[in-house]
């Protein structure tokens, strides 16, 4: 059994930097899909930043790119989501997600990321 667990929100000033952890115990993250969603008060959750199971591959949400950047640790048991210009409407709370090679998907318990001045 997968488990997740985020740690390194906080709140930030609009132009500041976060970087989010997200640690596996019970496996290693090589044989998942990973990825990192947010959901802000009264909307849906959405993706932002997803990274292949091999890590060879990103993708990003448009409202990030150029701003964040997904990775894996070398041990394959942590992914993190490196945050630098931090907006206002990044304020939202960010869960972890690893999807299986049969689907099924796990996620974290959240962690509050609140960009203000």
């Amino acid at each position: 059994q997968l488990q997740l667990v985020e740690s390194g929100g906080g709140l930030v000033q609009p132009g500041g930097s976060l970087r989010l952890s997200c640690a596996t115990s019970g496996s290693t993250l090589e044989d998942y899909a990973t990825g990192w969603f947010r959901q802000a008060p009264g909307k849906e959750r959405e993706a932002v930043a997803c990274i292949s199971s091999s890590a060879r591959s990103t993708n990003y949400a448009d409202s990030v790119k150029g701003r964040f950047t997904i990775s894996r640790g070398n041990a394959k048991d942590t992914v993190y989501l490196q945050m630098n210009s931090l907006k206002p409407e990044d304020t939202a709370v960010y869960y972890c997600n690893a999807n299986s090679p049969i689907g099924r998907a796990y996620w974290g318990q959240g962690t509050q990321v609140t960009v203000s001045s």
